[in-house]
């Protein structure tokens, strides 16, 4: 069974007049992501954003949850705490993988665009009978530049409904894909 990571990208992100920018880090997405992670066995979920005072923001949070009295209180969310790192670039997350594994993640992103290259079922079999380490990539605005999906190894298909509208929230298409990725 393969390693499988999570990156939520703040940047390179598009606003809605497609302008790239650098969003902000929500408790939401800390707290609802993590507990998503724990649930299918996610390795590590890495928090990617450059400026220093979203990391900060994010790390103050972190800090909560993973305090005793906060420990004691709700146990089950620092559980899915523990498996947060905040960090500045996609780079470090790659470099830290590839420490942790002894090799490079194959680096499959989402798009909400029909841009996809791979098959649910086919990354989902892949998952399963390969050993090697993994990172799945999500953005945050209105998705990830393309400049962001240079060097990635494929594109997941995206998340299609029975209606036109496609703007999930990126918490509930963590959520979707996780559960057909490896859910039972």
């Amino acid at each position: 069974m393969s390693k499988l990571y999570l990156a939520l990208l703040h940047h390179p992100v598009y606003n809605k007049r497609k302008e790239v920018v650098t969003t902000c880090i929500t408790g939401f997405d800390l707290h609802d992501i993590a507990r998503s992670a724990v649930t299918f066995g996610i390795k590590k979920y890495f928090v990617v954003n450059p400026l220093p005072t979203q990391r900060s923001f994010a790390q103050r949070i972190f800090e909560f949850w993973m305090d005793e009295g906060s420990r004691e209180f709700n146990w089950t969310r620092a559980e899915a705490f523990q498996l947060i790192r905040i960090t500045d670039t996609l780079e470090s997350v790659i470099a830290e993988i590839t420490e942790v594994e002894g090799q490079r993640p194959k680096v499959i992103a989402t798009s909400a665009k029909p841009r996809g290259t791979i098959k649910f079922e086919s990354l989902r079999q892949e998952l399963k009978e390969k050993d090697g380490a993994y990172l799945l990539l999500f953005g945050t605005g209105w998705g990830m530049a393309d400049e962001a999906f240079e060097g990635v190894d494929g594109v997941l298909d995206p998340i299609v409904g029975p209606t036109e509208y496609n703007h999930l929230s990126v918490r509930s298409a963590v959520a979707i894909i996780l559960d057909r990725l490896l859910g039972n």
